[in-house]
């Protein structure tokens, strides 16, 4: 059997004009966002509810997901921005070192699922044709979905790299994580960064440095295939659709827990102490997966959802 390893380095979007480049990580996002809409719409015709409900929803989702996602990287991952480069926070800008168009990068689930939480209460505030955690058990499903489109971006974006994989047959040389865009065009003289990238892809001297690593982000993917097949399973086919909290704690439950295990091969997102068993990922999956366990298992509602 033969080593499937390759070398990874893509165009990662379009240039539109001057520094403002069409990211393809951004277009996962938007099929991310659509494709959750058309599911949502299917779920809310099959069970006769009003579809005018479902566009205040996908603005409310789509603004706590990715303030959420956004202010849950800063605290979680990124801290110091908070005094060194604040505006670049809200903007999909960086001020600090000369200004330059990024897009909204660095951006962490966690703060996303905490922000689509506190988004459906503020939605279900304003609209009470249901109960919180019955919207709730819905939304899940295309969240999950989104989660496998957001980490193949990931995947084009060479970020949330796995560890160096070693004499495992599978491993990928993310080129443009190992050498950022200033350094290949120092060593090649190349002022255009896609075309100094490709010629450090043909260069052996120059890979040879670059590590085999895992591709975390599309096992990640990969799982959370199954993820939402799991839920939509759930949802279509038991009764377990009735029970209030259940397929939030399903969710909850199957995505950290994956989250959990696929950190194992991942490289950390920021410093960790070597005495820690676990990194900061694990550590803030922990909680999720209990409540999870809560809503599935213990979580007596006080009168059924309407």
């Amino acid at each position: 059997m033969h080593a499937l390893k390759f070398d990874w380095n893509p165009v990662t979007g379009i240039d539109i004009i001057g520094n403002f480049k069409l990211h393809f990580y951004s277009l996962m996002w938007i099929v991310a966002f659509l494709l959750g809409l058309y599911i949502m719409k299917r779920i809310y015709t099959k069970e006769k509810v009003k579809l005018e409900y479902l566009d205040p929803m996908f603005i409310y989702v789509v603004l706590s997901t990715m303030l959420g996602a956004r202010l849950g990287h800063v605290l979680f991952y990124q801290s110091e921005l908070i005094s060194q480069d604040f505006f670049s926070i809200f903007l999909p800008f960086k001020f600090k070192g000369g200004f330059e168009f990024t897009g909204f990068q660095g951006l962490a689930s966690h703060g996303a699922t905490i922000g689509i939480i506190i988004g459906m209460y503020l939605y279900r505030r304003k609209y009470t044709y249901k109960s919180l955690l019955w919207i709730l058990d819905r939304l899940v499903i295309p969240v999950a979905s989104g989660a496998v489109f957001v980490r193949i971006g990931n995947f084009i974006n060479s970020e949330i790299i796995g560890k160096a994989s070693g004499d495992f047959p599978l491993g990928v040389r993310f080129i443009q994580e190992y050498y950022n865009k200033y350094e290949v065009q120092s060593i090649t003289k190349i002022r255009d960064v896609q075309d100094a990238y490709n010629a450090v892809a043909n260069n052996p001297e120059l890979l040879e440095a670059v590590p085999y690593r895992h591709p975390a982000q599309l096992y990640e993917s990969f799982c959370y295939v199954f993820v939402f097949l799991i839920l939509w399973y759930f949802y279509s086919k038991t009764l377990k659709r009735e029970q209030s909290g259940f397929l939030l704690g399903l969710f909850l439950v199957l995505l950290w827990t994956v989250r959990f295990f696929i950190e194992f091969v991942k490289e950390a997102q920021v410093d960790e102490r070597a005495t820690w068993a676990l990194n900061t990922g694990q550590w803030l999956s922990i909680p999720f997966i209990l409540i999870g366990l809560y809503l599935m298992f213990g979580y007596k509602p006080k009168t059924s959802a309407t």
